[in-house]
């Protein structure tokens, strides 16, 4: 099994269900043997994402605001967007286990993991916006988390600092706001179900987190850097200033972050 060239092509797949039976055959092979590439081995940095071939892409500011929850339709885009950040995590996962084959098995096979578990996710989401009579690709989307992968591809240390560690954390902040906003609608059986794989991806992404943490922390373990780089790694994506108001204290320690870490990112209280 050709492993390197098998990632390139999960990346790049757009089918669901081929892209889930790639990963699948990655993961079992992984599980087995030590993934090894060849020397000669460069990889290659992906222009458009695989997402591209069925959504239109849009600049963030061009999409509208999800506020009306109470229509079809409003409910819809709220699960097409959720949708759309599970799909991109997918390939994230899988282009850091592509794109960094010096790290060691455990870090591959951790992000064949989670790649299984995002693949999870979106299909459970996408269930659900066809029961609201859609599908993933109605409405436009943007690429945020590509561009991201994209700018720390010559780096995994920043790599960890900003995917992981940057964006999936953001999610667990995000995460319970929405479960909020939806809770005076739980008698709507949709509602009901979004709020129940929203639980199950909250927990599930507070373990991803942990995982960058780890490697996070491998990383800087290695090259003998203060985990405080991390902060000069965000100020460099001028990440650091952007306004947090509400800041998950208990999921982010629990994925890894200290005290230190959370007052400087966000001015609250952490013990």
């Amino acid at each position: 099994m050709n492993i390197y060239h098998t990632l390139k092509i999960a990346i790049g797949e757009s089918h669901i269900e081929t892209k889930e039976k790639l990963t699948q055959q990655l993961f079992a092979y992984c599980s087995q043997n030590e993934l090894i590439s060849s020397k000669d081995f460069e990889p290659i940095v992906f222009e458009t994402p695989s997402y591209a071939h069925f959504c239109t892409v849009v600049a963030p500011k061009a999409l509208k605001a999800r506020k009306d929850f109470d229509t079809i339709e409003g409910l819809a885009t709220l699960v097409h967007a959720i949708t759309h950040i599970e799909y991109s995590a997918i390939d994230l996962a899988l282009d850091a286990v592509y794109r960094f084959p010096h790290m060691p098995q455990a870090y591959k096979l951790d992000w064949l993991e989670v790649a299984l578990d995002e693949i999870r996710h979106y299909k459970m989401l996408n269930a659900l916006l066809v029961e609201l009579g859609y599908n993933y690709g109605d409405f436009p989307v943007h690429s945020g988390l590509f561009d991201a992968s994209n700018h720390t591809a010559h780096d995994v240390l920043e790599r960890m600092a900003i995917i992981p560690r940057y964006h999936e954390a953001n999610g667990l902040d995000v995460n319970p706001q929405i479960v909020k906003k939806l809770d005076n609608r739980r008698k709507n059986p949709m509602v009901k179900k979004l709020i129940d794989t929203l639980d199950i991806i909250y927990k599930e992404e507070i373990v991803h987190v942990q995982k960058g943490d780890k490697w996070f922390s491998y990383l800087c373990d290695i090259e003998k850097l203060d985990k405080d780089i991390y902060f000069k790694i965000l100020e460099k994506y001028k990440l650091l200033d952007k306004h947090r108001p509400h800041f998950n204290v208990s999921a982010r320690k629990e994925a890894g972050f200290s005290c230190g870490e959370i007052k400087r990112l966000a001015k609250v209280e952490c013990e």
